[in-house]
């Protein structure tokens, strides 16, 4: 079963997002103009592009055991992706742009860039499944972990102004996941216009169009998102808050 979470008609310019929960056997297929990106959230999924096996994508139970796979395709790609065991994932798509698309593939946790960030109660995994060093055309891809009560997108930063070396603007989705699932976190969203600040719960979405916007998990529960972002190029050059940029530089 699809679930359509993000509509760029609806929801923002670029990005779209879909959720596929796939029984044994069942598939996701898709033929799409759009460069799209599939995060295998969990299970196994068998996977073809245009006709030709690219093998297996998946194992990990959940979110929070490690790093999974994805699945990358160009426009015009098609796809189609059989589940061998119970999977949940996410499908993140965008226009192309003008970046070097490649050929489709799947993308292991070797391939993707492993680090953690902050310190003390602001450090957080994050694992960049497509960054700008990867060959794509427009996505930029990748999962954060907050452990209980850290906070992550911190210090704020934002990056909705096109002002190139200080900042470039990309738009960005979050998918939450929560561990244990009925807890929750707290998403800030702030500008020169205002502050609001939303309980985010296991399945909610945040689409960020502009604003600084940090991320807090409530004590005794981790904090998951898939953050996926598209914009005119695939630099990452955020804009931190003046006001709070000095934790960075004290780290």
């Amino acid at each position: 079963m699809n679930h359509v979470l993000v509509a760029p008609d609806q929801d923002g310019d670029l990005i779209g997002l879909t959720v596929a929960d796939l029984s044994t056997g069942e598939r996701f297929e898709s033929a799409s103009n759009l460069e799209t990106v599939v995060v295998v959230l969990g299970g196994v999924v068998e996977v073809v592009a245009n006709g030709v096996s690219l093998g297996s994508a998946g194992g990990r139970p959940s979110v929070f055991e490690g790093p999974g796979h994805a699945v990358y395709a160009p426009p015009g790609t098609a796809l189609r992706l059989t589940a061998t065991r119970p999977a949940q994932l996410a499908v993140a798509t965008a226009p192309a742009g003008a970046g070097a698309a490649s050929a489709a593939r799947v993308i292991g946790p070797g391939d993707q860039r492993l680090a953690e960030a902050g310190r003390g109660n602001w450090a957080r995994s994050v694992r960049t499944i497509l960054g700008p060093e990867h060959a794509a055309g427009r996505l930029l891809v990748g999962e954060t972990i907050n452990p209980p009560g850290n906070w992550s997108s911190y210090p704020p930063h934002k990056h909705d102004r096109q002002a190139p070396p200080d900042e470039v603007r990309l738009e960005e989705v979050y998918l939450f996941k929560i561990d244990p699932p009925g807890g929750f976190g707290v998403q800030v969203r702030y500008d020169d216009d205002g502050t609001e600040a939303f309980t985010v719960r296991d399945g909610d979405v945040a689409v960020i169009r502009s604003g600084y916007h940090p991320v807090v998990a409530a004590p005794g529960y981790s904090l998951y998102y898939l953050w996926v972002m598209a914009g005119d190029g695939r630099q990452m050059i955020p804009h931190f808050d003046p006001a709070h940029a000095w934790v960075q530089e004290s780290q």
